[in-house]
């Protein structure tokens, strides 16, 4: 029996090479979150706004080392699964959270 077949033919797995550099990355990416709290450098907003920049810059890294999705047409359908699923989350975040904030001003004008 011949197990040569492959069912992924058509999509790119990654190298050795382009896991490790993601595997690097996400690391330095969260000991810099972690000594960013740990060491008090940042504090209050400031600290909350690079703390959302590191998540937001690992998210990538995740989708394209991880993932592998890239502007290629393969990933195409791929690509747009995930933009509308961000999409719809940050509706559904959005409004809740815009909902919850015009709930708790109405009961703090009574």
């Amino acid at each position: 029996m011949d197990h040569s077949h492959n069912a992924h033919s058509g999509e790119s797995h990654g190298s050795i090479g382009s896991y490790t550099a993601g595997f690097v990355l996400s690391v330095i990416l969260t000991v810099a979150a972690f000594g960013l709290v740990m060491t008090g450098t940042l504090t209050g907003q400031s600290a909350l706004l690079a703390i959302a920049g590191l998540a937001f810059v690992q998210i990538l890294v995740h989708l394209v080392f991880f993932l592998h999705m890239n502007s290629s047409s393969a990933q195409r359908w791929n690509v747009t699964a995930f933009a509308f699923t961000a999409l719809t989350a940050v509706i559904v975040i959005g409004g809740t959270l815009w909902v919850m904030h015009n709930v708790s001003m109405n009961m703090m004008s009574r």
